[in-house]
C-alpha cells in the first residue's frame, strides 16, 4: 500500500474523477505526485484511495467507484468522496450541503447521464471535458498532461469555493445584527456577501426591501430579491424615472449631487457617499 496515493483510470477523463482527486488534494489526504492513472488492478490495489475505477464502493477501504452493477445509487466518484469527507468529520453538514449544491450534484448528475445539455449553457463538467485532447488517438503522455491541467483547474475551483463559503460564514453575524433591527433597509459599513446568509436566516419573511453598502469607493442602494432564487427581481424597484440614467441625468432626476448610476433594470443604483445613498432611499420610500 502506497500511503497518500490515489488511483484512477487512465485514458480519457471526466469531471467526476478529476473533482474527486481535487477534493482529496484540497483536504491534504493525498500527494500530487502519487496520483496514479491506470486500469491495472494489481497497481490500483496498492493505492490508498481509488476513484472511478476498480468496481468497488467501500468508504471503509477508501474505494469510490460507481460503475459496478451492485451499486444503484446516484453518486459518482466526486459525490462519494464528498460524502466520505463528511463521514470522516473533515467537513460539517453545512459545508457538505454547500459543496453539493454549488458543484458536486451537477458533476455526479452529468457523469450518470441525468443532465440535459442546453445550447449556450456550459457546465463545469463540460469545461473539464474540454481539457481532453480532441484527438481520440492522442498519446498517453499528452492525455496525462491534459488530466494534470484539468486537475489544476478543478483544484483551484474547489479551493476558491471553500474560501468563499468560509468568508460568507464569517459575515453571518453582521448580517444577523442588521436583520434584528427589522428595518426596511439593511445598512453595512463594509462590502460583504449578504444575500445567501440573509435568506438562510429567514430573509423571505423579513421586511427589508433594500440594502446600502460600500461599492468600491462609492455606495450602492440595491433592492432585495423576493427570495433566493429570483435574484434579478426585487421586492421594490427603484423609480422608473431613474432607469438607465447616469451622472448629470441622474443628478437632475433625483436632485442628489452625488448621483452616479441607476441600472435600467431598476434593481441597483450607485452614489458618491453613504449619505447620498440614504437620500436616494428616502426618495424611494416616500414616493411609494
Amino acid at each position: 500500500m502506497k500511503p497518500r496515493s490515489v488511483g484512477t483510470h487512465d485514458g480519457s477523463f471526466h469531471a467526476d474523477e478529476v473533482t474527486a482527486c481535487a477534493l482529496l488534494l484540497a483536504f491534504d489526504l493525498v500527494d500530487r505526485d502519487k496520483i496514479i492513472r491506470t486500469r491495472d488492478l494489481s497497481v490500483i490495489d496498492t493505492c490508498e484511495y481509488v476513484c472511478d475505477v476498480g468496481g468497488i464502493y467501500n468508504p471503509a477501504y477508501k474505494r469510490f467507484d460507481h460503475h459496478q452493477a451492485d451499486y444503484q445509487g446516484e453518486l459518482a466518484s466526486a459525490g462519494m468522496v464528498t460524502l466520505y469527507l463528511k463521514e470522516q468529520g473533515l467537513i460539517h453538514e453545512k459545508l457538505y450541503d454547500f459543496l453539493n449544491r454549488s458543484l458536486i450534484w451537477g458533476v455526479d448528475a452529468h457523469d450518470n447521464g441525468r443532465v440535459t445539455i442546453e445550447p449556450g449553457v456550459c457546465t463545469f463538467s463540460q469545461v473539464i471535458s474540454n481539457f481532453v485532447p480532441p484527438d481520440y488517438e492522442a498519446p498517453a503522455e499528452e492525455m496525462t498532461q491534459a488530466f494534470s491541467n484539468a486537475l489544476d483547474f478543478a483544484y483551484g475551483h474547489v479551493v476558491r469555493l471553500m474560501e468563499r463559503y468560509h468568508y460568507v460564514e464569517d459575515c453571518r453575524e453582521q448580517v444577523s445584527q442588521a436583520m434584528k433591527k427589522g428595518d426596511k433597509v439593511l445598512i453595512f459599513d463594509r462590502a460583504m456577501p449578504w444575500l445567501d446568509v440573509f435568506f438562510d436566516m429567514g430573509g423571505e419573511r423579513h421586511p427589508a426591501q433594500f440594502i446600502i453598502m460600500p461599492s468600491g469607493s462609492h455606495w450602492k442602494l440595491r433592492g432585495i430579491p423576493p427570495n433566493s432564487k429570483d435574484r434579478m427581481k426585487v421586492r421594490v424597484p427603484l423609480p422608473e424615472a431613474w432607469a438607465g440614467l447616469m451622472d448629470q441625468d441622474l443628478k437632475k432626476a433625483t436632485g442628489i449631487p452625488g448621483a452616479i448610476f441607476c441600472h435600467k433594470g431598476r434593481f441597483i443604483s450607485v452614489w458618491e457617499t453613504k449619505n447620498d445613498a440614504l437620500k436616494a432611499l428616502n426618495l424611494v420610500l416616500t414616493k411609494k
